[in-house]
C-alpha cells in the first residue's frame, strides 16, 4: 500500500504554510514560537526549496545554486533560528573577475571595491563616494522608474568596465539586470557591500538538518511528499472572503491562515482561483513578470584532489567583450559563475566540488523532445568542462562525477513556473504584500520583487509575513491554540 504521508495529521491547524523555502522555514518557526499550531508541507522528499542540495554515490554532495549572501543573514539567523546556525556562517574572501575587461579579486565590501575604482578604475574618488552615499540610502519608496542602467550612466557616464564590476554579481545575485529599477538594485547591493559576501559553513545539508531540528523543537508538523492542491475559501456577507484550509493529497485540513511559500502567480492561478479576487487585483497579477531561471553543472573532484584555493571562492568568468543581459540568457554561453567548495566548506572532508551557473531563458529548454533535451545538457556539460579547464587544469581527468540541472529541473522541483530561480520581478512583491486584503487569512513568503529574493530576503520576508499573520489571528481568533503561547518579537 502507498505510504500515507499525512497519518496521525490534526485536522486543523492555525497556519499551514506550503512550501519550505527559506521564507516558508522561518514563517513556520517564528509562528511555531510564538505558540501557534503550524503545519508545513512540502511535495519534495526534502525540505529548503532552492536552499537545498543532492547526494550521489561516491559520497558526493552538491549544493543547489551558487549560496552567497549579504552579512545581515547572521543578525537575522540569531535573532529568528540559533545561535549555531549564526555562527556557522561565514565569509567568502576570495571574489575573483575574469573578463575581457579586467581580471581582479576582491574581498567585495566597500572599503576594497572604493580603492579598486579609484586606483585601479580612475574613477574620481567623489563619484565614488556619491556612488555608494546613493545606493545605500535607495529605499522601497524611492522612485521606481530610474533604472539600474541609468544610475549607473549618472555616476560612470560611459564606463561598460566599471557597470560590470558592479553589475554582474548582483545579476548572479538575484537577477537583477540594466533593464530593472535602480532601487532593485541600490538595496540589495549595498547589503553586500556592508561586509561582504558570506555563506553558510557545513553545506546546505547541515544547515537544513539545523533547522529541522529547531521546527521539531517548537513543535511544527513537518509534512514531506504532501503536495497542496487547493488553498480553500469561503465568502462571509460580513468578514468578508477568508481561508478555510487546504486540500493536500486529496485531504482536506482546516487553516485559519495559510501562507503559500510557493510561487507567487501559481499561489493566485492555480491554488486559489482567479474568480476569488477582484478583477484589478488579477490584472495586476498577470501583469507581473518571472524572473530568469539558470543552468547549472554540478562536478565532483575524486576524494583528496584539491583545487588550489588561490582560484577563488566566486568565479565570474566571462568571454563576453561588455556586460549585457542578452548575453547573459543567451543559449549561446558567455558567462559563468563558478562555485567552488574546498574542503573548508564542509569540514572533515578531503573532497572539492565545482558548481557552475548560468542564467537561462525557460522557453530555450521547455519545447525540446525527451532526445533534444539530453543532448543540449550533455553539450552544456561538455563545454562548461572546456571552460573550467583554464582554472583547474585537467579537469576531465579529475572528476569523479558530472551532471547539470535546466530551467526544466527547477521547474520540476521547486513547482516554480518556468522554473524561476529568482520568484518574480520587482512588481511582485505589491501583488504578493495585497493578497490578505483580497482574502483574509491568505499570505505569501517567497521570491518576489528582488528586494524581497536571495537567503536573506527569503529569511526576513517569512519573519514580516509572520508578523502579519499573527496580528491577523490575534485580531479575529484570539490567543493561540496552543498552550505556551508567547508575542512575536
Amino acid at each position: 500500500m502507498a505510504k500515507d504521508f499525512l497519518k496521525d495529521c490534526r485536522d486543523e491547524y492555525d497556519v499551514i504554510i506550503i512550501g519550505s523555502g527559506l521564507a516558508g522555514l522561518t514563517a513556520a518557526n517564528t509562528l511555531a514560537k510564538a505558540g501557534y499550531s503550524v503545519l508545513l508541507l512540502e511535495h519534495h522528499y526534502q525540505l529548503g526549496g532552492m536552499a537545498t542540495w543532492f547526494k550521489r554515490r561516491g559520497g558526493h554532495i552538491f549544493d543547489i545554486s551558487l549560496h552567497g549572501f549579504p552579512v545581515g543573514m547572521i543578525k537575522s539567523c540569531r535573532r529568528y533560528w540559533t545561535k549555531q546556525i549564526a555562527d556557522s556562517i561565514v565569509q567568502l574572501k576570495g571574489i575573483r573577475f575574469d573578463n575581457p575587461m579586467f581580471s581582479l579579486t576582491t574581498t567585495f565590501n566597500r572599503e576594497d571595491f572604493t580603492r579598486l575604482l579609484i586606483e585601479r578604475f580612475k574613477v574620481p574618488a567623489e563619484n565614488v563616494k556619491a556612488f555608494f552615499d546613493t545606493a545605500r540610502s535607495m529605499n522601497f519608496y524611492d522612485d521606481q522608474s530610474v533604472t539600474a542602467g541609468q544610475l549607473f550612466e549618472r555616476f560612470f557616464p560611459g564606463r561598460p568596465d566599471v557597470v560590470r564590476l558592479l553589475m554582474e554579481p548582483i545579476t548572479y545575485a538575484n537577477g537583477s539586470t540594466l533593464e530593472d529599477p535602480a532601487i532593485s538594485y541600490g538595496i540589495v547591493f549595498s547589503n553586500f557591500m556592508s561586509q561582504g559576501v558570506f555563506t553558510f559553513e557545513g553545506g546546505t545539508d547541515r544547515l537544513i538538518g539545523l533547522m529541522k531540528e529547531e521546527l521539531q523543537a517548537n513543535g511544527v508538523d513537518l509534512r514531506i511528499r504532501c503536495e497542496a492542491q487547493r488553498i480553500h475559501t469561503e465568502h462571509h456577507p460580513l468578514r468578508g472572503t477568508r481561508v478555510t484550509g487546504v486540500t493536500v493529497n486529496g485531504r482536506f485540513i482546516g487553516a485559519r491562515a495559510v501562507i503559500s511559500n510557493s510561487n507567487l502567480k501559481s499561489t493566485i492561478f492555480n491554488l486559489v482561483g482567479e474568480e476569488v479576487f477582484d478583477r484589478s487585483f488579477i490584472d495586476a497579477a498577470r501583469a507581473v513578470r518571472l524572473n530568469n531561471s539558470s543552468c547549472q553543472v554540478y562536478m565532483a573532484l575524486k576524494p583528496g584532489d584539491l583545487i588550489d584555493e588561490s582560484v577563488g571562492d566566486l568565479l565570474f568568468s566571462s568571454t563576453a567583450p561588455e556586460f549585457r543581459t542578452d548575453l547573459l540568457l543567451s543559449r549561446n554561453i558567455t558567462s559563468r559563475t563558478y562555485s567552488f567548495y574546498y574542503p573548508k566548506t564542509r569540514p572533515g572532508t578531503n573532497r572539492c566540488v565545482i558548481v557552475s551557473s548560468t542564467n537561462a531563458r525557460y522557453e530555450d529548454w521547455a519545447h525540446l523532445s525527451e532526445e533534444e533535451y539530453l543532448a543540449s545538457k550533455q553539450d552544456l556539460i561538455e563545454t562548461t568542462l572546456d571552460a573550467v579547464e583554464q582554472y583547474v587544469p585537467n579537469i576531465r581527468e579529475r572528476v569523479d562525477h558530472v551532471e547539470a540541472s535546466t530551467p526544466r529541473t527547477f521547474e520540476r522541483y521547486t513547482r516554480h513556473l518556468q522554473g524561476a530561480s529568482f520568484g518574480t520581478k520587482f512588481e511582485g512583491l505589491a501583488v504578493s504584500r495585497g493578497l490578505p486584503e483580497q482574502v483574509g487569512g491568505l499570505y505569501h513568503a517567497g521570491s518576489v520583487g528582488i528586494i524581497m529574493s536571495g537567503w536573506l530576503g527569503a529569511v526576513n520576508y517569512g519573519v514580516i509575513v509572520a508578523n502579519d499573520v499573527d496580528n491577523f489571528l490575534l485580531k479575529n481568533f484570539g490567543a493561540p491554540s496552543r498552550e505556551e503561547a508567547s508575542t512575536i518579537e
